[in-house]
């Protein structure tokens, strides 16, 4: 397992309409900096109560860049809720998306929010 870690600066604007009442869609773009440089791009939904904080979403990204030296792409899912008991995330590296010197790839992608700063933690594995 390699572990990869840095910074990152995501821009989440709304997109209409909406899927459904209740619910949101966003566009994600970031930029990522650190041992992986790169940018991404993808979609959010969202639903619940964010009033009450009480919620969750989904999203897909596809990222592209250079991770520890080498080039390519891979996709990351995210899953994650927030409640009375905080906020909960899961993002996976998506299986069979890594394409060149990526092809492979699997891991995890932990994102920490600290002072109204991104950094990222990702924890992957390549073949060979």
């Amino acid at each position: 397992m390699h572990h990869a870690h840095g910074m990152f600066t995501v821009k989440v604007v709304p997109l209409t309409p909406a899927p459904a009442e209740g619910l949101g869609r966003f566009s994600i773009d970031k930029e990522i900096h650190g041992d992986l440089e790169a940018t991404s791009k993808g979609e959010m939904f969202s639903g619940g109560d964010f009033k009450t904080g009480a919620a969750g979403y989904v999203a897909i990204e596809v990222v592209t860049g250079i991770l520890m030296g080498k080039t390519g792409t891979f996709a990351l899912q995210h899953m994650g809720t927030m409640d009375g008991s905080g906020p909960k995330m899961t993002v996976t590296v998506v299986p069979g998306s890594g394409t060149g010197e990526l092809k492979g790839v699997a891991g995890t992608f932990t994102i920490t929010i600290a002072d109204g700063k991104h950094s990222y933690q990702l924890d992957y594995s390549l073949p060979g």
